[in-house]
């Protein structure tokens, strides 16, 4: 089974390497680009065929490793 997870920074984080991609896509002539976010994602295969069990690995996956869960966000996607 394969899943993807998505991690992203929350709302009122600062992000410095989106704020680089945003001045440097607007010196490429890129204008009409009003803000840029960072994130990760994760592809993770799993030997397992229990979504439920999948979902619930993930997601503890994300709380002790993938996600800084102070100041981070993640979504998980389950194929």
């Amino acid at each position: 089974m394969k899943a993807r997870v998505i991690v992203t920074l929350k709302n009122g984080v600062l992000d410095p390497q989106g704020k680089a991609i945003e001045g440097a896509l607007g010196g490429l002539g890129f204008g009409d680009v009003g803000s840029v976010r960072q994130g990760k994602v994760f592809d993770v295969e799993l030997t397992g065929s229990d979504k439920d069990a999948a979902k619930a690995e993930l997601e503890q996956m994300c709380e002790k490793l993938l996600a800084n869960t102070v100041i981070e966000n993640y979504a998980i996607e389950i194929a």
